[in-house]
């Protein structure tokens, strides 16, 4: 693999595509359905959508204009909302907000609308673009009018003559992007991530990736789902070619594949198990693929064994981070011969070491990091207590005074060394973790983290709920699913699914609902949860 530029030219994410598509103009860039560009076409589309961005921006919004960050240092204003799905629009308005040295803030066209609104009020944001496939835009508040765009737009945008913009003006201090988690308080919480933190996992993450001039790399992940970024810059970071799924793409991996020729695959561990349920992971069915790596959920080695039977040529890579460490914080490689992986009690792949710059340390278990990865705390201050520690290793008081990057994250995952040289402390550089799961009520259902709690709390907002409880279960296929149990209601299962829809994402719905006349306490009158599970579904 062949990285141009050195370091010192990629301070943000709009160094990582511009040096690529300076020196690989003529090469693909970009693959979804019928459209394909090179890095020329793809970049010069980037600079006319960023033009016609630039002209609705209200004046105080404009690039350039800068304002006071939580941390005392100044940050850019401009935040424009990405309302698309995987469209070839989607990914040339992700590259004009960063060439105007923007903040991105995806959202989510199949989200309710009323979660949207949430996360654009709390963005601040200041224009919206739209792939065309959001339906409540006039919902969403936003200070300028919304620009549309849809992929049949992209040959008119390019017959128009390539506008002269002002240089990029972000620095490694300004935000890259706003990603919104699911947050306990029912409430989603925004993580704002630096260009300084994002780039300085890139300068790791994609020469690990081992993709450049002639590999494809597969984008399975919704732009509202950080592992897509790693997607786009293994890619427009050394001259391969993304080529972004369909959702029909995602229920036949296989076929996708093998028609696209992908080199390089990345996806949940969920896609592994659709696809070894329709008996597609025959024996060498995938000989093209080269790398593979499975992130967002638990990788299961019975999942490893059947994926590497299907692609016997490609490493196997699992890798373990939350969005407030940018992506990934680790990864481990598993042995090119299946006699010599590991096999922790629990069943699943290590999660590996953490990646260079990070450091950890223990606490009770939990996983702790600090370093340049990580990010510089919620976008609502409030959301920060609780979720770091002060660099002595004590619990964070806000009241004490601001986060600095000696402060540990918590990232809420008990791990454990692959082999047994930590405790509580530093964690031993180098030594594999092995996931153990929650300290916390949070889960992960089909790659999206996602708090019991909210869950919980828009239960208890649909009239006639009295309480609420959600579990994750174990589903059919080896991955996760939602079950909930309602109390007070006379209301239908069918009509509190309904209600949910409209206030949650699709993936935060649970599959089961079951009404009781009290939920099940223990002896300090709390909710037996495991009790509640032999109960429901």
């Amino acid at each position: 693999m062949t990285v141009h530029g050195t370091a010192a030219r990629r301070r943000t994410l709009h160094d990582w595509f511009a040096v690529t598509a300076a020196a690989h103009g003529d090469r693909p860039a970009l693959e979804i359905g019928a459209v394909h560009l090179t890095y020329d076409e793809l970049s010069g589309l980037a600079d006319r959508l960023a033009a016609r961005l630039l002209a609705t921006l209200r004046p105080a919004g404009a690039p350039g204009t800068r304002r006071a960050s939580r941390a005392g240092r100044s940050e850019r204003v401009t935040r424009v909302g990405l309302a698309a799905e995987r469209t070839a629009v989607a990914y040339v308005a992700y590259l004009a907000v960063q060439r105007l040295g923007a903040t991105v803030v995806p959202l989510g066209p199949s989200f309710p609308p009323g979660r949207n609104a949430a996360i654009a009020r709390a963005a601040g944001l200041d224009a919206i673009v739209s792939d065309g496939t959001c339906d409540h835009l006039d919902r969403l508040p936003a200070p300028a009018p919304a620009l549309t765009l849809t992929d049949t737009d992209l040959p008119a945008l390019a017959a128009a003559p390539r506008p002269a913009l002002p240089a990029p003006q972000a620095g490694p201090d300004d935000l890259a992007y706003i990603l919104f988690t699911s947050g306990s308080t029912g409430v989603p919480k925004g993580v704002p991530v630096r260009h300084r933190n994002v780039c300085a996992y890139l300068a790791h993450a994609v020469p690990r990736h081992e993709a450049g001039p002639g590999a494809r790399v597969s984008q399975t992940f919704a732009l509202t789902f950080d592992p897509s970024v790693l997607d786009m810059y293994a890619a427009w970071g050394t001259g391969a070619t993304l080529v972004a799924a369909t959702s029909g793409d995602l229920l036949t991996p296989v076929r996708f594949v093998n028609r696209r020729g992908l080199t390089h695959w990345n996806s949940v561990p969920s896609v592994i198990s659709i696809a070894h349920r329709l008996r597609a992971l025959k024996p060498g069915s995938m000989p093209g693929l080269r790398r593979s790596m499975f992130c967002g959920e638990p990788l299961t080695l019975r999942q490893a064994s059947a994926w590497h039977a299907a692609a016997p040529s490609s490493a196997i890579e699992n890798a373990y981070g939350p969005t407030e460490l940018t992506v990934t914080c680790t990864s481990y490689r598993l042995p090119a011969a299946p006699e010599d992986w590991p096999a922790p009690p629990n069943g699943t792949v290590p999660i590996g070491p953490l990646h260079p710059g990070l450091e950890a340390r223990m606490r009770e278990g939990e996983l702790c990091v600090r370093g340049p990865q990580r990010f510089p705390g919620y976008l609502d201050p409030a959301d920060d207590t609780g979720r770091f520690l002060a660099p002595d290793g004590s619990p964070y008081d806000p009241a004490a005074g601001a986060l600095t990057d000696a402060h540990w994250y918590r990232t809420g995952d008990r791990v454990a060394p692959l082999r047994e040289d930590g405790a509580d402390g530093a964690a031993v550089p180098g030594v594999p973790l092995v996931h153990l799961g929650r300290v916390d009520q949070q889960v992960q259902v089909h790659g999206y983290r996602v708090e019991l709690g909210e869950v919980e709390a828009a239960l208890r907002a649909l009239p006639g709920v009295v309480d609420a409880a959600v579990l994750a279960l174990p589903a059919a296929d080896g991955s996760v699913e939602l079950a909930a149990a309602v109390t007070g209601t006379g209301a239908s299962a069918r009509s509190l699914h309904e209600a949910l829809r409209g206030r949650l994402p699709a993936y935060m719905v649970p599959a089961h609902l079951t009404r009781l006349d009290s939920l099940p306490v223990n002896r300090n009158g709390k909710t037996d949860r495991t009790a509640l599970g032999r109960v429901i579904r």
